[in-house]
């Protein structure tokens, strides 16, 4: 259900450019950064050099994510949105977005909680996107260890994106983390309602089952995951509940869902 963020990413390549010569050699750089990101680079750091302002960064950007450089990734999409600031540029948000999802899968949460603060000053978010962001930086702050600012920024996803199933899936995983079973166990139940056959949710499910003493349901819920997903994470990890099963409450998995700290991989 969740997408990485390498795939978020390089499908917005297309939308950015707004001059059409620009737009030409932007798509001719962003088709490079999905074939051949090596070479993308190359071009992406002349045609900078060469005064290609905010689509050269965004090119660069993206050949650095197909690449898994997150670090070098966030630092331009942090220079794009700066420099889309001077320019009052509306794409500035969308860059802090980019740059705190990759500070976030680069395992740097303070920078990317500063991002996603960055995101939410402007006023170019839509209520979704904004609703997106808090999760984003509910995730950041999960890697910190501020749950307290993390259900604060999830509850208020929860206001604005009611309708996506990956904020009920995090509310309920940061429930489990603040033990609070009763909210994990209806925030999952609502999860599953917008995505019952997600095998992420449905293994989350399924640990909530059992720390909630059934047994029998955290059982055939893992069931269920390996059923639909045997060669995915959760997958693996209902293989692994499974095996360990005994008498009495089901266990969680070796590797239960948390609030993701890395991608998902992060949104765009």
């Amino acid at each position: 259900m969740f997408p990485t963020l390498i795939a978020l990413i390089l499908a917005q390549a297309p939308a950015a450019p707004d001059v059409p010569p620009d737009t030409t050699r932007f798509q001719a750089c962003a088709a490079l950064a999905r074939s051949a990101p090596e070479r993308a680079i190359e071009t992406a750091s002349a045609w900078r050099v060469d005064g290609g302002g905010l689509h050269a960064r965004q090119c660069l950007g993206l050949a650095y994510v197909a690449l898994g450089r997150w670090a070098p990734a966030a630092t331009v999409y942090e220079q794009a949105a700066r420099e889309a600031e001077t320019a009052q540029d509306p794409r500035r948000a969308d860059f802090w977005v980019q740059s705190g999802n990759a500070w976030l899968a680069a395992e740097e949460a303070p920078r990317a909680v500063q991002a996603f603060d960055a995101a939410l000053a402007t006023d170019q978010l839509t209520d979704e996107l904004r609703g997106e962001v808090h999760l984003d930086r509910a995730r950041a702050l999960v890697a910190m260890n501020n749950v307290a600012g993390a259900r604060a920024d999830i509850d208020r996803a929860l206001q604005l994106v009611a309708a996506d199933p990956f904020a009920w899936y995090l509310s309920a995983a940061l429930a489990r983390r603040e033990s609070n079973l009763a909210r994990a166990q209806t925030d999952i139940a609502r999860a599953r309602e917008l995505a019952p056959q997600d095998p992420d949710i449905m293994l989350l499910a399924g640990t909530i089952a059992g720390l909630a003493g059934n047994g029998a349901e955290a059982e055939r819920l893992y069931r269920m995951v390996v059923a639909a997903a045997a060669q995915s994470e959760a997958g693996r990890a209902a293989q692994g509940a499974l095996a360990t099963i005994t008498e009495g409450p089901a266990p969680a998995p070796a590797q239960a869902p948390p609030v993701p700290p890395t991608p998902k991989a992060p949104r765009a």
